[in-house]
């Protein structure tokens, strides 16, 4: 039990990656937060991993609103009485097109999740963890922040800030033992994959998996694998990583 006893909240946690890290982490000891806006698709996954034995509850939050960020840790924090890891996957795309095509409401609810999240989760989460003596926030970036491509540009540039704030945060919490990481996975088989790819084909399809050169797209549990090392403490002296999760697309 890599993760016996640890409280994580898992943002975005109702499908995907998020719902991979959730049942990835719950099956290793942990007691989970799964997060979601899509109360079904959480509530589903939570209930899941009580199913299989494990431990965790179902909390309702947007991550964008400071309201709602400061009622998550707060739910966190009264039922299980201590946070020790805090994933922000939560994501958010627009459809694979010409930048100029994007509007302005896309823009803003791109930052939005992907970033301004990351912001209000540390306003709540650090004094916790200093508090505790410590921590572990992982931030799901992605290949389009270190690799962009045309048709993705706000979305690339939403990820490209994600890592760069992963850095800096790293440097900035490591006095209060306060490790920050982020996961760069290439496109996967998530509810977002149509996007990226401007339509859910098999031209499309085929395309995406040409440009990784272990030839498929990513898996939940391949991004769940990764989170798990760098949560737990046998990564207790890595910090301020964008790992690639990307079958070597980056390369």
């Amino acid at each position: 039990m890599r993760l016996k006893d640890k409280v994580a909240i898992i943002t975005g946690g109702g499908s995907g990656f998020g719902e991979g890290i959730a049942r990835r982490f719950a099956a290793e000891g942990a007691k989970i937060v799964v997060n979601d806006i899509n109360v079904q698709g959480g509530e589903r996954v939570a209930d899941t991993i009580k199913q299989q034995g494990g431990n965790a509850i179902f909390a309702k939050a947007d991550v964008a609103k400071s309201a709602d960020v400061k009622a998550l840790v707060k739910a966190a924090l009264d039922a299980f009485g201590r946070i020790d890891i805090m994933v922000n996957n939560a994501g958010y795309t627009h459809r694979n097109q010409s930048m100029m095509n994007v509007d302005e409401a896309a823009f803003d609810r791109i930052f939005d999740v992907n970033v301004k999240a990351i912001y209000l989760a540390a306003l709540e989460i650090i004094p916790v963890f200093r508090k505790q003596g410590g921590g572990a926030i992982l931030n799901t970036a992605s290949t389009a922040g270190l690799r962009p491509r045309p048709g993705l540009t706000i979305y690339n540039a939403s990820k490209g800030a994600a890592i760069t704030m992963t850095k800096s945060m790293a440097v900035e919490f490591a006095p209060d033992r306060i490790r920050v990481n982020c996961l760069c996975p290439v496109a996967g088989e998530t509810a977002m994959l149509a996007d990226f790819m401007g339509g859910d084909t098999p031209e499309n399809r085929a395309k995406f998996k040409a440009s990784v050169p272990l030839g498929r797209l990513s898996l939940p549990e391949d991004i769940a694998n990764a989170a798990l090392y760098l949560c737990s403490d046998e990564a207790n002296f890595i910090t301020g990583v964008a790992l690639e999760v990307d079958g070597g697309r980056c390369i």
